[in-house]
């Protein structure tokens, strides 16, 4: 599969987002994308259940199991590379779960400005 060079939105190295589910378009833990991609999952967030909740009223039920896809299903806490488009969709809605800068990929910047990405920034 071809991924493009993982930078976070700071251009350092892209951070792993999350392990346990593993996330990322490539499965291999981080925001990485490219031509394969096709939801651009690039933002690294912490779900919550207002955001679980409102992306199954969208269509789409992230808590919901999908065995043939070796996927547990989604419970709040859980780190995830969501696609760009959604997230900016739940910022608009009031719902947008925080996000881990260091593991959210750049190309994130094409779609969502980072003074908004940095006040959902998790705070250490």
């Amino acid at each position: 599969m071809m991924k493009e060079e993982g930078y976070n939105v700071f251009g350092e190295p892209l951070m792993v987002c999350g392990t346990s589910p593993l996330t990322g378009a490539f499965r291999n833990g981080c925001c990485d994308t490219g031509p394969f991609d096709v939801g651009t999952h690039t933002v690294c967030a912490i779900v919550t259940q207002a955001f679980l909740d409102y992306s199954k009223q969208r269509g789409n039920d992230l808590t919901r199991p999908l065995p043939q896809y070796n996927f547990p299903g989604l419970v709040e806490g859980d780190r995830w590379c969501l696609c760009v488009s959604r997230w900016k969709e739940a910022h608009l809605a009031g719902v947008a779960p925080p996000v881990i800068l260091a593991a959210t990929h750049q190309k994130t910047l094409e779609v969502v400005p980072l003074s908004v990405l940095e006040r959902y920034a998790l705070k250490k």
